[in-house]
């Protein structure tokens, strides 16, 4: 079973681009796996990029606010996970 450490939330989300805003508390970088809860729904994903006002980035840190991609959508609110094996 892996890991969860919660890095932050969904502030923002972008239907017809699949584009999250998370507010980080924690660092992320690309290749993380992480997951997306919000009450019973959760989207497992890895990141493939992330993008800091408009550009894109390999790491983020606490306090960062980044878009990404998500496979599905996804809710404002909802906890996201960095996951660990």
């Amino acid at each position: 079973m892996a890991e969860k450490t919660e890095i932050g939330k969904i502030s923002h989300f972008f239907d017809k681009i699949l584009v999250a805003v998370v507010e980080l508390t924690a660092p992320l970088k690309v290749g993380d796996k992480i997951s997306i809860e919000s009450g019973d729904e959760v989207v497992e994903m890895t990141v493939e990029s992330m993008q800091i006002e408009h550009a894109a980035v390999e790491t983020a840190n606490a306090g960062d606010s980044i878009g990404m991609k998500t496979p599905k959508p996804v809710k404002r609110g909802a906890v996201v996970y960095k996951l660990e094996e």
